[in-house]
């Protein structure tokens, strides 16, 4: 049976979402593409007919991931007043939600190590990403009334922080980590005007 081209890329796009939560959820190298398949409900064998390679597919899930996320985010940040921006950001990203769900977070925070040893053409796709959120937080700043130069150390600290709330078995010093990187985003967006 002869597929259209349309049903060729909603199957793609269908792989490629869920390799972006399973990946978030799981990490890349615990995630095989008999897997995948299988949560996209297609068999693995289907596989290649979308992707060379589960590189490639690493590659298109860091683009869906990061997109996922920073539209949250930035609709989050849209729609808090100057001033309140980045905190309103940070807020949302230092979440116990978003710690306690990474399937439907940031992929920064959920495969951020791992990435650093894959190929560099990954690598790339990744850093577009990393930039777009370094991008928002810049934006934030500015209308804050904040130096959008500390946007790297925002995004840093936002992303550090929420690796080691998600890496401490203890609760209690996982909501310390949240916090602490909360402390940190106020010191570098004052409230402005």
């Amino acid at each position: 049976m002869r597929y259209s081209k349309d049903h060729k890329q909603e199957t793609r796009d269908r792989i490629i979402r869920t390799a972006a939560k399973r990946f978030r959820e799981d990490g890349v190298e615990a995630t095989g593409v008999a897997t995948l398949m299988a949560d996209a409900g297609l068999t693995h064998g289907g596989f290649y007919a979308h992707f060379p390679s589960k590189e490639a597919l690493v590659a298109a899930a860091c683009a869906e991931g990061f997109g996922e996320s920073q539209r949250r985010l930035r609709k989050t940040v849209e729609q808090s007043p100057a001033g309140e921006r980045l905190a309103a950001m940070a807020e949302s990203y230092l979440s116990p939600s978003h710690r306690d769900h990474p399937g439907q977070g940031c992929i920064a925070a959920a495969i951020g190590p791992e990435i650093a040893r894959h190929p560099a053409e990954t690598r790339a796709e990744f850093t577009r990403g990393l930039q777009d959120l370094v991008n928002m937080a810049e934006t934030a700043l500015a209308a804050d009334g904040g130096d959008p130069a500390a946007a790297a150390q925002a995004v840093a600290t936002m992303v550090g922080a929420l690796i080691l709330a998600r890496g401490a078995s203890d609760e209690a010093l996982s909501d310390r980590f949240l916090e602490s990187g909360m402390q940190a985003i106020r010191a570098l967006a004052p409230k402005a005007g």
